[in-house]
């Protein structure tokens, strides 16, 4: 990892990451996450390459609904379903012994497939908000890029340094630890795109109030959509004196609008695509290239070409 990026967010226990990544999603995946989705899924008309193929990373928690859309626009291209925690492999794969998930896929779930991605990787990989909840964003970006075929890319989504700040101002004025591990911003995703190999990456992001009617049911969706991972968080579990503090602080601080009796809370959604080139050896007296990559230059040229 460059030496600029090694003192940046995110902030995150990697046991704590861990122990969320194994923790069942529940029978539907996050509503604000079937909407960012829904969003991203909108940001490919602008992109010309239709793939042959293509990957959705943790289609559970990632979008059922997402992973349809994208189905229903590339009818054509064959889909693979990745699931990086193996406690959820076979739930994975059962989506498709499920009615409900053939209908919504409107018959292209045949095209589904709970398998590994062929060896020269694929056109597209879809991977709906995951980089935020990883204690190592850097291998992951690394390990995508390898899931990426030559002239494929990658569209990705993730949450950004202003979400919850609403929740965290009220932390931090009450002496508590943070209420979230620190979110990257989206420049030094993009400065992690290109070290991990990509290219051209592109980058914007929207903010997003959802607000509830109580801050309970706000405090119940929040816990749909991941956990604080941050090292310092509280050690412990806390009490029904400081919940209901916490409700009150929430009531006060965190007002949706003009309407003081629901409660609104800021996310900050990032969205990112890249490209992956053809590999590029630099030539010495010895080089040392992997099969694949030889296979692609040897489609291409002479290497370094």
């Amino acid at each position: 990892m460059p030496p600029d990026l090694a003192h940046r967010p995110p902030t995150i226990d990697a046991t704590a990451a861990a122990r969320w990544e194994r923790l069942a999603p529940g029978s539907s995946s996050p509503w604000l996450h079937e909407e960012v989705g829904r969003r991203m899924q909108d940001r490919l008309q602008w992109i010309k390459a239709v793939p042959r193929s293509w990957a959705d990373w943790s289609p559970l928690r990632g979008g059922r609904e997402a992973h349809a859309a994208v189905a229903e626009r590339y009818k054509e291209a064959r889909a693979y379903l990745i699931e990086p925690a193996p406690e959820r492999v076979a739930e994975t794969a059962g989506l498709q012994k499920k009615a409900s998930w053939w209908s919504a896929l409107r018959g292209q779930a045949r095209g589904s497939v709970p398998e590994a991605p062929p060896e020269e990787g694929v056109d597209l990989l879809w991977a709906n908000m995951a980089l935020h909840m990883s204690a190592d964003p850097e291998a992951l970006i690394a390990r995508w890029h390898r899931l990426v075929a030559t002239d494929g890319f990658l569209m990705f989504s993730c949450l950004g340094p202003d979400t919850v700040r609403e929740l965290r101002a009220l932390h931090q004025r009450k002496g508590w630890p943070p209420a979230s591990h620190a979110f990257t911003d989206m420049h030094d995703w993009g400065d992690m795109l290109v070290h991990a190999g990509f290219a051209e990456p592109v980058m914007d992001m929207e903010r997003i109030v959802l607000t509830w009617p109580s801050p309970e049911a706000a405090l119940a969706e929040l816990r749909t959509l991941g956990r604080n991972l941050h090292p310092g968080r509280f050690a412990a579990l806390r009490g029904r004196a400081w919940r209901a503090e916490l409700c009150r602080g929430l009531q006060e601080s965190a007002p949706a609008g003009d309407d003081p009796r629901r409660i609104g809370l800021t996310f900050e959604i990032i969205y990112g695509h890249a490209f992956k080139p053809a590999p590029r050896v630099a030539l010495a007296a010895e080089s040392a290239v992997s099969l694949r990559e030889m296979r692609t230059m040897l489609q291409r040229g002479r290497p370094g070409a």
